[in-house]
């Protein structure tokens, strides 16, 4: 991870936990149908943050050592985790994760691979896991298709700081290829979405950390644009965001 990378969301860690999307339980079902994952296996979560991802597969039933370099976001995964048994917090990177070598049955990251220095991280991923073992980088990637979904992009690239130069899809499905060739990698697609009132919407716009915040410049114009297509859109005072969840599995 580049140093900025573990540190832009300490401010924004609450509305992370409360507006960021889940992701469908379908993704666990699918790795223990065709990737032999069961509980008595060990995963990682790379990049966990608040622990949306390791909710996932602790909720599951699954041990799941989550490795987080910000110390906010990984306090809040401790609150929010600590009572689930096979839950372990620890401080570390993608491309340092502390953790020992071919310990690991899988590797996870959830909206995280995107922030990881690659040639690193694949060495890293490699020393961890266990012969054998894979590794599942999960996103969930905003639909922009329909006319609500087309504006609301074009507010997010209107008003966010970089959010062109750091949004997760520019890292396509030839940069992950590479990652695991010569492996071959396979593309799963959920789908996914949340249902927002005003306030709602506003909290997912702010959980960016591309995004201005209250205290900075851009604020009370964004809020007043995001207050008018809300407005535009809304059908029984909510609005909908779609998601495709994507899920690239493979070994290295």
């Amino acid at each position: 991870m580049t140093s900025n990378s573990t540190t832009r969301f300490s401010n924004r860690v609450d509305d992370y936990v409360k507006y960021r999307p889940h992701y469908p339980k379908t993704i666990v079902e699918f790795l223990e149908d065709n990737y032999d994952l069961s509980r008595d296996k060990l995963i990682a979560d790379i990049g966990a943050g608040t622990g949306i991802s390791t909710a996932l597969f602790l909720t599951a039933g699954y041990k799941v050592i989550a490795v987080e370099p910000n110390l906010e976001m990984r306090k809040k995964s401790i609150e929010l985790l600590n009572l689930f048994p096979g839950f372990k917090a620890i401080n570390g990177t993608a491309e340092n994760t502390c953790l020992e070598s071919g310990s690991l049955d899988a590797v996870i990251a959830g909206q995280a691979f995107h922030w990881f220095d690659a040639i690193k991280t694949r060495a890293e991923f490699k020393r961890i896991l266990k012969p054998g073992g894979f590794v599942a980088l999960i996103w969930n990637e905003r639909k922009t298709e329909s006319d609500f979904e087309k504006e609301y992009d074009q507010l997010i690239i209107k008003h966010g700081k970089d959010y062109v130069k750091v949004d997760h899809r520019n890292i396509d499905k030839e940069h992950i290829g590479a990652f695991f060739a010569p492996e071959p990698v396979k593309l799963e697609v959920f789908q996914n979405k949340q249902i927002f009132d005003f306030d709602g919407s506003a909290g997912r716009l702010l959980s960016s950390s591309y995004m201005p915040t209250k205290d900075e410049t851009g604020y009370e114009s964004m809020m007043t644009d995001l207050k008018n297509l809300f407005n535009k859109y809304q059908q029984n005072d909510v609005i909908t965001i779609n998601y495709d969840t994507k899920l690239y599995v493979g070994k290295l």
